[in-house]
Formats: C-alpha cells, sequence, structure tokens
C-alpha cells in the first residue's frame, strides 16, 4: 500500500518551497541539453559510495536500531538531481553516503547505496540514462527528480509522464520504488504550482509506490542547515533528511524485502542465517 505521511506543517512547506525552488535554478549546467549530457556522462553516473561506513551526526529522532541483521545482499538507488549527488559536500556526507553508513549501523551489514544523482537532471535526462542506472539491479530505488523541470517552466503534464515513464521502468526491473515529492516557489504561478506538487501523491497513488511527501521537510529554508549558496543541504541538513525523512519510510521497505527473501528461502529449503 502507498505509505503518505501527513506531518508537514503549512508553514514549513511555504517557506522550503521558495528556497528549494530558487535554490534548484543553481543546479542546473547546460538547458536543453538533457541527451548530450547524459551521454557525456554515462561512465560517471553510477558511483558506489564508500564501502566504509561513516558515522553521521545524530538527530533528535533517529530510528531504533534493528534488532536483527540482514540476511541478504541488498542494492539502494538513489536516483535524482543534485540533490541526491551532494553537491558541495564531501563524497561521505552527501544523502548516499550516510545511508548506507546508517543502515550499516542498524544491523543491515550486507548492502550498498549506489549514488545516481546527476546535477542539473531534469525528469527528461533521467529517462533517457534508466537503462544504464539499472544495471545497478536495484532492489530498492530513492526516486528524486523534477525540481529542474520546474524551473524551467516544463510542462506538468510531461514532468508526470517521464516520473511515470521511471517508475514503470523500475518497477519493471524489479525495483521497489520511494519517490521523493518536491515543492516549488510561487512565482510560476499558483496554478503551476498547486499542479506541480500534485505530481507525486497522484502518481504514488496510481502506481503503488511509497512516497516522501516532502524530501527537505526540516531542512529547505534554514540557512544553518544551507550552504554559502542557501540551495543544498550541509552534511548535517543531509542527516536530518537521512534520519527523518528517509529512514521512517525505507526501513519497513527493507523489512518486506527481508520477509520476503527468508520466506522463498524456506521454500527453496535453503538455508538462512540468523543472529547471535
Amino acid at each position: 500500500m502507498t505509505n503518505i505521511p501527513s506531518r508537514l506543517p503549512q508553514r514549513l512547506l511555504t517557506v522550503a518551497s521558495l528556497t528549494v525552488a530558487i535554490a534548484i535554478s543553481g543546479c542546473q549546467k547546460n538547458p536543453d541539453a538533457d541527451t548530450a549530457d547524459n551521454t557525456q556522462n554515462n561512465n560517471q553516473t553510477v558511483n558506489t559510495i564508500a564501502a566504509e561506513p561513516q558515522t553521521p551526526e545524530s538527530t533528535q529522532s533517529k530510528p531504533s536500531t534493528n534488532s536483527t541483521e540482514q540476511q541478504a545482499p541488498l542494492t539502494i538507488l538513489a536516483l535524482g538531481d543534485s540533490l541526491t549527488e551532494g553537491l558541495g559536500v564531501d563524497n561521505d556526507a552527501n544523502y548516499p553516503a550516510q545511508l548506507e553508513s546508517r543502515l550499516k549501523e542498524m544491523g543491515y551489514k550486507d548492502i550498498k547505496v549506489v549514488n545516481s544523482g546527476l546535477s542539473g537532471e531534469t525528469s527528461t535526462g533521467l529517462v533517457n540514462r534508466l537503462d544504464w542506472v539499472l544495471q545497478t539491479k536495484p532492489d530498492i530505488t530513492i526516486l528524486t527528480i523534477g525540481a529542474n523541470d520546474a524551473i524551467r517552466g516544463i510542462d506538468v503534464t510531461m514532468v508526470e509522464a517521464n516520473i511515470r515513464t521511471a517508475v514503470k521502468r523500475l518497477q519493471d526491473g524489479g525495483s521497489e520504488v520511494i519517490l521523493g515529492g518536491m515543492q516549488i516557489y510561487d512565482n510560476l504561478g499558483s496554478d503551476y504550482v498547486e499542479s506541480f506538487a500534485a505530481i507525486y501523491p497522484r502518481i504514488a497513488k496510481d502506481m503503488n509506490v511509497t512516497l516522501i511527501p516532502f524530501f527537505l521537510d526540516g531542512v529547505g529554508g534554514d540557512a544553518k542547515l544551507n550552504q554559502a549558496d542557501a540551495i543544498h543541504p550541509t552534511k548535517e541538513g543531509y542527516t536530518i533528511i537521512v534520519n527523518d525523512n528517509i529512514l521512517p519510510i525505507l526501513q519497513p521497505e527493507i523489512e518486506k524485502l527481508e520477509a520476503s527473501h527468508t520466506n522463498q528461502a524456506t521454500k527453496s529449503g535453503t538455508p538462512t542465517e540468523t543472529t547471535q
């Protein structure tokens, strides 16, 4: 079932929406050159984050540590734009790196998070490189895309069609999809803003994917948690995104996959690992 938490204060969304969309304009590289850029960057797109776990700074609302260790290898694909890539922070400070580290702390030892974020990425560009990123064979994909489309004023129906295409191809490839929702600023007009915001819950409902209602909740609009450009999160900002926004949504999906793996192993007679 679609998991759509409802904890976003309206006041935060208003502030965060303004900051995110203004910020995303700084993520763009070469507008209208998606296909060429993506071809040029194919060999740089899929980067597996450091194997040694890092220890991100704690927040007040960390999910509790798992009591059961992971029983099967697991690959999580972090797919999106500069907010996924981690523009402006060290490789061990972006959200995919911190997420892998945190999951290993929680007992998921045989796990990797693949960072497939690309600065300036649009939904069209992302669709064009799906064949490449799907070579990672992800069990779960965290998809966060669309804000660069909005800053360019690309028609909402095209953005939605691209995201639906991406979700369908990921699902057909055997990946569970978690969709990161985005918000945009108001000077594009209220109709566009409202139409854009409605894309994410509608896709989540129609395509049975889990939704993070606002990927930057608790971080967007807070100067202390963003870099000097007021655009991209700092390491501390990404820590909050991982612990408060991603893990509460991701961990139940991991648990479902682990249960499925265990059931399949039991039916086939394959012995499973047990924790001490």
